[in-house]
């Protein structure tokens, strides 16, 4: 699949994957800013992936990611961040939301197991609740030891201002 055919809106993958499912596709869906890519993203993407069929990822916007991160994030901006997920081999699909929370999203997309860092309490999940009442499952996955982007942005801070 070509890097541009996983970028989806989400009314069109909520389609794409309705017809998978019926095939029998386990979708495994995580979401974030995924702001500046390091070893910590990929590692956790791959972790997602090894979950199920398929992945999608659902990234938050320039919008979303500066209601929760602040005014001064993103780094890189949506255009190039959906570029560089979906160029990656362990994604599927990527879709945009605008919302601080991936909630609607989830429930427009219907995925199998959700998947979240191990940051996240099992009762902080946001959507585990529905994804746990349609018989799916909810997975947390370890993080890299300082890996982060916001220790990326202090390094590059500390070594070049």
């Amino acid at each position: 699949m070509d890097m541009q055919s996983k970028i989806m809106a989400p009314r069109a993958l909520a389609d794409r994957l309705e017809g998978l499912r019926s095939a029998g596709k386990h979708v495994v869906f995580t979401n974030g800013c995924f702001d500046i890519l390091h070893i910590g993203h990929i590692r956790y993407l791959s972790a997602a992936r090894n979950e199920g069929d398929l992945l999608v990822v659902g990234l938050n916007s320039d919008q979303s990611v500066r209601l929760i991160k602040g005014k001064r994030r993103p780094i890189v901006a949506q255009d190039q961040r959906l570029e560089i997920l979906a160029s990656l081999q362990v994604v599927d699909y990527v879709t945009l939301f605008d919302e601080p929370d991936p909630l609607k999203l989830i429930q427009l997309l219907k995925p199998s197991i959700l998947v979240k860092g191990a940051d996240w309490s099992a009762d902080e999940i946001i959507g585990a609740d529905f994804v746990k009442s349609r018989g799916g499952r909810v997975v947390r996955v370890s993080l890299v030891q300082n890996a982060s982007t916001s220790s990326v942005i202090e390094r590059i801070v500390e070594r070049f201002c």
